[in-house]
C-alpha cells in the first residue's frame, strides 16, 4: 500500500487535535505518544516527497501545556 496525501492529512488532524488514534481507509493505528505520531508524520511526508520529487514540509502543532 502506497502512502498518500490522505494518510498525511489524517496524521496532521490527529496531531492538531492531540488524538493518538488515526484511521484511514478502514485501518486504524494507535500511537503511544504525540512524539511517535510526529515521527510517523515525518516518515509519511518523506515518502510522499520522494515519490513526487517535491521537497517535504514539516509542520508541528502544539497545545499550550500539553506533554508528549
Amino acid at each position: 500500500m502506497a502512502l498518500t496525501q490522505t494518510d498525511l492529512d489524517a496524521l496532521d488532524r490527529a496531531i492538531a487535535s492531540a488524538e493518538l488514534t488515526v484511521s484511514v481507509d478502514g485501518k486504524t493505528v494507535t500511537y503511544r505518544s504525540i512524539n511517535e505520531l510526529k515521527r510517523a508524520r515525518d516518515h509519511v511526508s518523506s515518502v510522499i516527497a520522494a515519490n513526487t520529487g517535491k521537497r517535504r514540509s514539516v509542520f508541528y502543532f502544539s497545545r499550550a501545556g500539553s506533554r508528549d
